[in-house]
């Protein structure tokens, strides 16, 4: 699910020439304004190098560009966090908290004569070997059962809603939670079996609503009300934890 941010057309330009900079936090963003003769809205993205990039559309300009960016501080914020955990490669150890279907969970390991096990909520992980960081055999696990319960779950609100769909994958995607393509194949992220199911079930309703419209018009937003009334609460909460997870939470 990829993240657009819709800018308002002002009425008039104003004469003023936008500053090349923006403080986010304690940190200075170089803004980069580029346009795209294709682009029908206003895109925000945050690049590697921490540069705020904003597409401009051909009929958009610099100073409506900079408005947009700057109603968007508290996103890029989010992002800056996520990139700087990220870079830290945060290891997973006894005692570390991590969601799991919505909730904090500890991770226990048990050491005995036979070998290692992780332990969390009502999951049991037996290691071949000791392991001081527990996170690449937790994420495996994890994705495991992504793997097991994400497509299921697709197929049948999928028959409820009477959509069809042609194949559905579970991938390690970092900046989405699901996509779907024109072929009708739908891609969720396994980090989902970490969130509740309310913000499962609307990633699922969200991608499969795209087999009938592919963009996020106001009619396909909508379907997706319609669909699932919760869909608001179920944004919030991963605008509150997305950041969380790929942080390793």
């Amino acid at each position: 699910m990829q993240l657009h941010f819709f800018s308002r057309l002002l009425k008039r330009v104003r004469p003023n020439t936008p500053p090349d900079s923006l403080r986010v936090g304690e940190t200075e963003l170089i803004v980069e304004f580029v346009r795209h003769p294709k682009a029908r809205r206003y895109v925000l993205r945050l690049t590697p190098e921490r540069v705020a990039r904003v597409t401009m559309p051909r009929f958009g300009n610099r100073a409506e560009a900079f408005d947009f960016v700057q109603r968007q501080t508290a996103w890029l914020e989010k992002q800056l966090a996520k990139s700087s955990c990220s870079s830290r490669a945060a290891e997973w150890r006894h005692g570390t908290e991590i969601l799991f279907r919505g909730e904090r969970v500890a991770l226990q390991l048990d050491t005995h004569a036979s070998g290692c096990v992780v332990r969390f909520a009502d999951q049991e992980i037996a290691l071949k070997q000791p392991a001081t960081n527990l996170r690449p055999a937790v994420e495996h696990h994890l994705w495991r059962l992504a793997a097991n319960e994400l497509p299921l779950r697709l197929l049948e609100l999928a028959a409820q809603h009477r959509i069809s769909v042609t194949r559905v994958t579970v991938r390690n995607q970092h900046s989405r939670w699901g996509s779907c393509s024109r072929a009708g194949t739908v891609s969720l992220n396994w980090r989902l079996v970490q969130t509740p199911n309310l913000v499962r079930d609307y990633i699922c309703i969200h991608e499969l609503i795209h087999r009938r419209e592919m963009n996020h018009s106001a009619r396909y937003w909508q379907q997706v009300a319609e669909a699932f009334p919760r869909w608001e609460a179920a944004e919030r909460w991963l605008k509150a934890n997305g950041g969380l997870l790929r942080c390793g939470m």
